[in-house]
């Protein structure tokens, strides 16, 4: 089956794989673009648990405050190397996680791993982080959080 270079090119920009993994996906799937996601989103997994063992040293601090100004949340996301620390997408990362601390009322690093996103309620926190350890190639692990509310 031939796979056009427009739906795989569709296909990157949904989910950020490199060309080889969106047409090895489209071509196994045989063109279904959703069977394509869910394979690559099997990959993603595969390789976040291959990598999960790796220290994650460096990383960054993401405040958020919320526009109501009554919450705001202090996260401490951590990476194996200065070089993802400074990645924009990494930084969008620890961003959009602070946001949903913020919003769900999170608790604790384990509970949260396991809440719906709040952006997209068919993928967990873990999913999230995920999908950025097989794009971005390191481990990521949320090191710890504080939501203040008055």
């Amino acid at each position: 089956m031939t796979i056009s270079v427009g739906k795989v090119k569709e296909l990157r920009g949904k989910t950020g794989a490199s060309i080889m993994e969106c047409k090895n996906a489209l071509s196994e799937a045989r063109g279904n673009e959703g069977k394509a996601l869910k394979i690559l989103q099997e990959k993603g997994r595969l390789t976040a648990m291959k990598k999960s063992e790796r220290k994650a040293e460096e990383g960054i601090v993401e405040a958020y405050i919320h526009t109501n100004k009554k919450v705001g949340v202090l996260l401490k996301l951590k990476c194996e190397t200065d070089f993802v620390a400074r990645n924009q997408e990494f930084k969008e990362l620890a961003h959009e996680i602070a946001m949903h601390i913020a919003g769900m009322d999170s608790k604790d690093e384990k509970g949260l791993l396991e809440e719906p996103y709040v952006k997209n309620p068919l993928i967990t926190i873990k999913d999230l982080i995920n999908e950025k350890v097989a794009k971005l190639g390191e481990n990521i692990k949320i090191d710890e959080f504080v939501r203040y509310e008055l």
